[in-house]
Order: structure tokens, then C-alpha cells, then sequence
């Protein structure tokens, strides 16, 4: 009986967003069954990240100190606090992927 609540429980749970800002750390979640290529990771319009691939499944842990702007400027996390978050990447197949975090909510687009 403790085995089927504790499935009904996980089946009625919230699915985890795929963008997470945790003390300091954006933590991001291939939660497709493709590969992603050439990750790019764009906070508050200005700072900049990624990655060459996230396997499906995968999960990206960066400090958001590592994110720079164009200029080499480095995300201040003592002054600044994230806003947005967009990630964009490529399926294997050419398709676009697309992910938007704004303050408060997520939306996922194509």
C-alpha cells in the first residue's frame, strides 16, 4: 500500500523546470530524449555561457560567477540578481531549442 502512494504521489507531482537558479548556480536539464549542441546560455541579456553538448537527460551546474559579458565583464552576484535566462541550442536534426526563465516563471518555446 506505501508503494502505490508513494506512485501516486510522484505521478501527481509538478514536473522540475528545466532552468533552476539555486544559491548561486543555474542549473539547466536536458529533459528531451536529443542531444543538445552548442549550448548557449544568455543571463540578463548580457552575460553569456555554455556548453559544446548536453546529452539527454544531462544537467549543466554553472556558477553563475563564470558567466561573462562580451567585454570579459563577470556577473557580480553580490550586486546583481537574475532577471531572465534564455538557452539556445541545436537537436542533431537542425531543430531549434529554445528556453526562456523570467524572474518568477518559466516558458519554453520553440
Amino acid at each position: 500500500m506505501f508503494v502505490l502512494g508513494l506512485s501516486l504521489l510522484a505521478a501527481c507531482s509538478r514536473p522540475r523546470d528545466p532552468i533552476v537558479i539555486d544559491h548561486g548556480t543555474l542549473i539547466l536539464e536536458n529533459q528531451t530524449s536529443r542531444e543538445w549542441r552548442d549550448v548557449l546560455i544568455t543571463v540578463n541579456h548580457h552575460y553569456f555561457g555554455g556548453t559544446r553538448s548536453l546529452a539527454p537527460g544531462g544537467r549543466l551546474n554553472a556558477p553563475l560567477r563564470d558567466f561573462k559579458t562580451g567585454f570579459g565583464v563577470k556577473y557580480d552576484r553580490g550586486r546583481m540578481s537574475v532577471f531572465r535566462v534564455v538557452v539556445t541550442a541545436k537537436e542533431p536534426n537542425g531543430t531549434d531549442v529554445r528556453l526562456e526563465w523570467d524572474k518568477g516563471w518559466m516558458r519554453k518555446g520553440a
